[in-house]
């Protein structure tokens, strides 16, 4: 991710998506990449209208210059409260297809959105479209829960030691410039259930535990120190336990206000911090959370 590349948020007007909007006007006043502001209105809802008014009828018309008035009235706002150039765009169609070519075609280094929306923006984080958005985004998808009073205070970044740890922990730093890292790794004891399934006796199964800790342990240092984390900027933190359910503990712990994701775990199941851990982390924790699209190169 490029520190000075465009930051598109997409809005829909709600309250949570404005305050997507704000903190994307923040990032990009810290960093100076240029920000765009867009809108979508939903295909089906034009199609609706059409069934039932017909084609070019002036709704249609009035209803796209309301979405450009709202839309130039939040870019003004932005433009007064940080005092910086705001590029609006309005467009019509299927929502995830334009946001993704909007992305693409401004060569995007984030994209913003709200955690729960008024229309098309809460159908988008949430459940199975939300994946369908990481899975394509070609950009790093930052979902903003909070109001965006201050820069990012502490950042938790999951790490599983795959390639998409690596960017993960980049795109924070570029993120959170100034944030204090919580480097989480939640580990468990391979194949644990067989081993009690066995009759492994306990001592054996400790050791395995130890031996899992210690990896764990060795690799988040490792990591930070190929990345030039300095020590006494992040805390560490080895967890056993399952992934999705340390990162919402540990995050309400030492009060993150950001959590960091790679998009794929090194699991062999592809979608594993895509789907599951994701989805769980935006259900039930409360921090802003960035979704990382990239492996290191």
């Amino acid at each position: 991710m490029n520190p000075t590349a465009p930051i598109l948020v997409a809005t829909d007007f709600s309250a949570p998506s404005r305050h997507a909007a704000d903190r994307a006007a923040r990032l990009a006043q810290e960093t100076g990449a240029p920000l765009s502001l867009m809108h979508v209105t939903p295909g089906g809802t034009l199609h609706e209208l059409r069934q039932w008014l017909g084609t070019g009828h002036a709704m249609e018309a009035a209803l796209r210059d309301e979405a450009r008035r709202q839309l130039q009235a939040l870019a003004d706002e932005l433009v007064a409260h940080r005092g910086l150039g705001v590029r609006t765009v309005e467009a019509a169609g299927p929502v995830l297809e334009s946001i993704d070519d909007e992305a693409r075609r401004l060569g995007a280094g984030l994209l913003v959105v709200g955690a729960r929306g008024a229309g098309f923006l809460r159908r988008l984080v949430l459940g199975t479209t939300s994946e369908r958005l990481v899975r394509r985004a070609s950009c790093p998808v930052l979902v903003v829960r909070q109001s965006a009073h201050e820069r990012y205070r502490r950042a938790l970044v999951a790490v599983d030691f795959s390639p998409w740890s690596a960017q993960a922990l980049q795109v924070a730093l570029r993120v959170a410039p100034e944030a204090r890292l919580v480097l989480l790794s939640a580990y468990q004891v391979p194949f644990r259930e067989k081993l009690d399934f066995a009759g492994v006796d306990a001592a054996t199964i400790d050791h395995y535990r130890q031996q899992a800790q210690l990896q764990a342990v060795q690799g988040v240092h490792g990591l930070a120190a190929a990345l030039g984390v300095r020590p006494g900027h992040y805390d560490a933190v080895v967890i056993e336990g399952e992934a999705s359910q340390r990162i919402v503990e540990q995050e309400q712990e030492f009060d993150c206000d950001l959590v960091v994701l790679g998009k794929h775990g090194r699991s062999a199941t592809e979608d594993l911090l895509l789907g599951s851990v994701t989805q769980h982390v935006l259900a039930e924790g409360s921090a802003d959370v960035l979704v990382s699209t990239a492996t290191a190169a």
